[in-house]
């Protein structure tokens, strides 16, 4: 997977990689080069006396080295742009990816693990794209120059290649094949702390009201040892390579020494020759580490890759038409024929048999008990689930043949938690359409009694909006939910029981507000208050996933005992309290 996944995102970038291997190529063989100038100088310039000659390969040596700072230079930069470019490639596929996902995918995967794949996973890849533009290039241009100018220096001492190379390469593959598994397992504690610590600061008032801080900071105590325990187990071992790289190069430099100085002393070897091969076998063996460390780092990343391809892999189960609908010729209706649903893997359906159709100008309620499946219903229009058995039409055209954005900007969806972006009220507002002016901002939130506590924050549309709209109380939020979709406009409003944090008074104010403004479109609300439905033009009822009454309000008390059943528990309530 991770050979795909660079196959695929560098491919772009393919002229800037040939430019990064020829400048690795060019500053590697100056850097292998520098060495034989270096021994040059000891033995015909030191030993000799010849100032000269010193002075002039020496300027030699300048220039090498400067071609080599040069091409390391530009090297190092056209490789972190390509890296940085790779990333923010890899990220917006994901997040493009993760955007066509219905809500079946999103629950398979998880938000704090699709969170993690975005970031942390993308990053692990992205610093491997780094480290081989940067060292993984040269590092086998120097292993190989290394070897040969090594030779051409003395083949006598070569033995000590076969000898220092090969044991490096045991010493530090065993230490990676024992870190693959930990880095694995790292990935896996990471999606557990950011799960947890993404619900404790969800829940946090929930924690609060029930006392329930010890046992939060016992669970998330829990994740983050786990997640410490792999870190640090895998941190020994990455601990001991450096240890057993300066071994291996404090003894091969030993060996080298001790053998060469022999061959000095016999005349079969140059004193700078020596140290030029010395400083060649120190090369190889960096070579080999660097190339080692690059394998330490591809476990890694071979798993990060592996959970982002897994999700690029992944089709929505929410599939766009083929030929899709763009022209409908109805507008503002809405019907169900035969509607079923059942999630993968589930006993029973949640929904079996549902058809009933909302018209234009009328107002059509669904109520019945918790988990009825009445959200789940109102999810099939704007296909945030399809439907499993049956056909949902809008404006005459099944919702699968639609096109999704002729399907959306029909349809104002106010969904059962509400939820408001980082921003500003008016920016919220503009969600629904971004074009709104000041004026139709104002208009809205009077419809959505909305406008006095707008006005009173500071700021008025300009004032701030937390993530999640946590800065406002649950009545507020579902009143600026209702306002952005109102500003849209639609031929078909969805209010998933979204009235039910506001008091009866404001419920039935925003009621009154809202018939001149949807007159023309047609309107379907999932409540849980009789008292918001009562005026609606059909109510469906809904019991264990089935319809079993549709009709007006007082239609039903006499026809669906479900309904009357509902209606009086709700006036014994209010007459209790």
């Amino acid at each position: 997977m991770l050979i795909r996944l660079l196959r695929e995102h560098l491919r772009p970038y393919t002229a800037t990689l040939i430019g990064v291997v020829l400048l690795q190529l060019v500053g590697t063989m100056a850097s292998l080069y520098l060495p034989s100038l270096n021994a040059d100088i000891i033995d015909r310039g030191v030993a000799r006396g010849d100032t000269g000659y010193i002075l002039s390969t020496g300027g030699w040596m300048l220039l090498v080295s400067g071609l080599q700072i040069a091409c390391s230079i530009a090297a190092v930069y056209l490789g972190a742009r390509t890296a940085m470019a790779f990333g923010r490639d890899l990220r917006a596929e994901l997040f493009r990816r993760i955007g066509t996902f219905s809500a079946r995918e999103v629950a398979h995967f998880g938000a704090p693990s699709l969170i993690t794949r975005n970031t942390n996973d993308v990053q692990q890849v992205q610093m491997l794209v780094l480290l081989s533009c940067t060292m993984m290039v040269a590092a086998p241009i120097m292993c190989v120059g290394g070897v040969i100018m090594a030779l051409r220096e003395d083949v006598g001492l070569s033995w000590l290649m076969l000898v220092s190379v090969p044991v490096l390469i045991v010493a530090i593959g065993s230490i990676i094949r024992k870190m693959v598994p930990q880095f694995r397992l790292m990935q896996t504690r990471i999606d557990t702390v950011n799960r947890v610590l993404r619900e404790q600061i969800s829940g946090i008032r929930v924690v609060r009201a029930f006392v329930r801080e010890p046992y939060e900071t016992g669970r998330f105590g829990a994740a983050n040892e786990d997640l410490t325990q792999t870190a640090l187990r895998a941190g020994r071992l990455q601990a001991m390579i450096f240890p057993v790289v300066m071994l291996v190069l404090n003894l091969s430099s030993v060996a080298v020494l001790w053998v060469g100085a022999g061959r000095v002393d016999a005349g079969k070897i140059q004193i700078g020759a020596l140290t030029a091969f010395l400083s060649y076998l120190m090369m190889i063996l960096m070579s080999v580490m660097m190339a080692t460390f690059m394998f330490m780092m591809v476990p890694r990343a071979a798993v990060c890759a592996d959970r982002a391809v897994e999700v690029l892999d992944t089709e929505s189960s929410v599939a766009p038409p083929a030929e899709p609908v763009t022209e409908v010729s109805r507008h503002g209706e809405l019907e169900l024929r035969d509607v079923s649903f059942q999630y993968p893997g589930a006993a029973a359906p949640v929904l079996r048999h549902i058809s009933f159709r909302a018209e234009a100008g009328r107002t059509t309620a669904i109520i019945g008990s918790t988990g009825a499946g009445k959200t789940t219903l109102v999810s099939l229009v704007p296909r945030l689930f399809d439907a499993t058995g049956g056909a949902v039409l809008v404006d005459g055209v099944d919702v699968r043949d639609l096109d999704p954005d002729v399907l959306w900007s029909r349809i104002g969806l106010v969904p059962q938690r509400p939820y408001l972006f980082s921003g500003t009220v008016a920016s919220n507002l503009r969600y629904g359409r971004p074009d709104a002016t000041d004026q139709e901002l104002w208009e809205v939130l009077e419809t959505a009694q909305a406008r006095d506590f707008v006005s009173r924050m500071p700021g008025g549309l300009d004032a701030p909006i937390a993530q999640g709209g946590t800065n406002v109380s649950g009545g507020q939020r579902q009143r600026l939910a209702i306002a952005r979709a109102l500003i849209r406009r639609p031929e078909i409003y969805l209010f998933d029981d979204s009235f039910s944090a506001l008091d009866l008074g404001t419920d039935a104010r925003l009621r009154a507000a809202l018939r001149p403004i949807t007159r023309e479109a047609a309107v379907v609300i999932v409540a849980q208050r009789v008292s918001t439905i009562v005026d609606a033009d059909q109510i469906v009822v809904l019991d264990d996933g089935a319809v079993v009454g549709i009709g007006r309000h007082d239609e039903l008390l006499d026809t669906c005992p479900t309904y009357a059943e509902i209606v009086a528990s709700q006036q014994t309530a209010a007459a209790l309290a």
